[in-house]
């Protein structure tokens, strides 16, 4: 399960550095790593019904879209989580600093997913809006105070993350097991007000340890006379109430049809702007960006690692999409006389990374400087997850007859798909921290995640195809190109190595 978030420098660590009162971690590590867990028990809870709520017929309390409808919300929601993490950072930054920016954050998540519980269209689509901008608030900000809580130099960093990124897992672990249950056996709005419960119960620890968290994540004096202080924050203000009043006249005009554009069409829209900003920037990057010969080599090859990761996660994605109506339509879910909730997959790729993340890390560890380059492992994460899709599509095939498939075809591809993504994932970030030129590396990095947001829409714009395509076309052709792509990768690795100029 990736979870990519935009972390800052370390600022001067919060409370004494022979605080190891949490596992040899600062105290303030349990609250952020219960916090972060029941948060991702909410986001990964209400992912794994989403698809299957909105493709569920309305007669059996479903909402009835078809399916190419319902891809394209998925990957909107599931894109926009990326997309708003960039202004939350900023706001963090620059108004009321990482620590009230997690609490609203949170407070936002827990009233989309009550919002969500509540029947109708109007809560559906306010409840997504709700999540998205309270997600884009915590995440980024969560894993900025995390940094903060260790000095620079401090050997307990590493596994500080290390530890955090488990909650990530325990969470995402969890959630499918029991929102999956409630909305798939009882009732689907049960299993979004149980997410919800999930963000309150994150939200109460957090409350309580703030007293942990000393001054990391408060928002940082900005040195200005109260005046210009004042001004500087009602500037923000009315930047902050305008970009919200546009958000919602857009949505407004899109519901009354006035602007005649479909969901579909809005996501294929999406999909073209973020690839336009994407390339605008390294344009101007390269020809005004004031950067040196090397900085520009190295900016090259962050471009091309982009489009990768680009590819990479718009097949990975489909694990919140078209796997679980695979799942749902095509795979025997009977064990002993009982047929489990569909939604129960997902949580496999946790259960995977919980269990293989310390097996990756002995294994680079001991391989040392002979472990494979950077470009090297993105050739390896796309070959599995091509590898993973292979596999499905054999599987589809066997289905498209009538006859379902076993659940060893699903939890076969999860552990092709998680080992590829413990090659790629971590990989791209660390990388791109090391290459971006310095004075921009905070730019670069909220770049990097408009990658995952495209991956993110264009999974759910492929998922919508199982209407017109089969799923074993759809899989078969992921396969081809994502395995087309890590050969290339692969076989083109020396010259983006050079590109790296020894980052690699």
């Amino acid at each position: 399960m990736h979870d990519a978030t935009m972390t800052t420098p370390p600022i001067t660590p919060n409370g004494p550095s022979g605080d190891r009162a949490f596992f040899g971690h600062p105290r303030a590590l349990a609250t952020l790593f219960f916090t972060e867990m029941w948060e991702r028990f909410s986001y990964y809870g209400m992912r794994a019904l989403l698809i299957l709520f909105m493709t569920t017929a309305a007669a059996e309390g479903g909402l009835g879209f078809d399916t190419a409808k319902a891809g394209a919300i998925y990957g909107l929601y599931t894109a926009g989580v990326y997309l708003f993490a960039l202004p939350g950072g900023w706001l963090a930054d620059r108004l009321f600093g990482q620590q009230r920016a997690v609490l609203y954050g949170g407070v936002l998540i827990a009233c989309g997913h009550f919002t969500l519980a509540v029947p109708g269209l109007f809560t559906f689509y306010t409840g997504l809006v709700l999540i998205v901008l309270g997600t884009g608030l915590l995440k980024p900000n969560i894993s900025t105070i995390v940094g903060q809580l260790y000095a620079t130099t401090d050997e307990r960093r590493d596994a500080g993350f290390s530890i955090f990124y488990m909650g990530i897992n325990v969470g995402g672990f969890l959630a499918p097991l029991v929102c999956g249950y409630l909305g798939e056996e009882v009732d689907w709005h049960f299993g979004f007000a149980a997410a919800g419960f999930g963000m309150v119960l994150g939200l109460i620890q957090y409350v309580a340890g703030l007293k942990h968290l000393g001054g990391a994540g408060l928002a940082m004096a900005s040195g200005l006379e109260p005046e210009a202080e004042t001004r500087r924050r009602n500037r923000i203000y009315r930047q902050l109430a305008g970009g919200l009043i546009v958000l919602g006249g857009c949505a407004a005009l899109l519901a009354t049809g006035w602007l005649p554009l479909s969901v579909v069409e809005l996501a294929n829209a999406t999909i073209v702007i973020i690839a336009a900003f994407a390339i605008s920037f390294f344009a101007y990057m390269f020809m005004a960006g004031g950067l040196n010969p090397g900085e520009k080599q190295r900016l090259g090859a962050i471009g091309l690692l982009f489009v990768f990761s680009w590819i990479f996660w718009s097949g990975f994605e489909q694990g919140g999409s078209s796997f679980n109506l695979f799942a749902r339509d095509m795979t025997d879910r009977v064990i002993l006389g009982w047929e489990f909730p569909a939604s129960w997959f997902q949580f496999v790729n946790s259960a995977f990374v919980i269990l293989l993340v310390p097996v990756f890390a002995a294994l680079w560890l001991r391989l040392g400087s002979r472990q494979p380059a950077v470009p090297v492992k993105f050739a390896l994460g796309l070959v599995l997850l091509g590898a993973g899709f292979a596999v499905l599509t054999w599987g589809a095939q066997i289905a498209a007859d009538g006859a379902k498939v076993g659940l060893g075809w699903l939890v076969a591809v999860y552990l092709l798909h998680t080992c590829g993504e413990l090659c790629l994932s971590p990989v791209g970030l660390s990388t791109v921290s090391r290459l971006a030129p310095a004075r921009f590396t905070g730019q670069m990095m909220g770049v990097w995640f408009l990658s995952i947001s495209l991956g993110n829409l264009t999974a759910g714009q492929l998922a919508g195809q199982t209407e017109t395509l089969s799923m074993s076309q759809i899989f078969f052709w992921i396969f081809v190109v994502s395995t087309t792509a890590g050969i290339a990768v692969a076989l083109f690795q020396r010259p983006i190595r050079r590109l790296m100029a020894g980052e690699a």
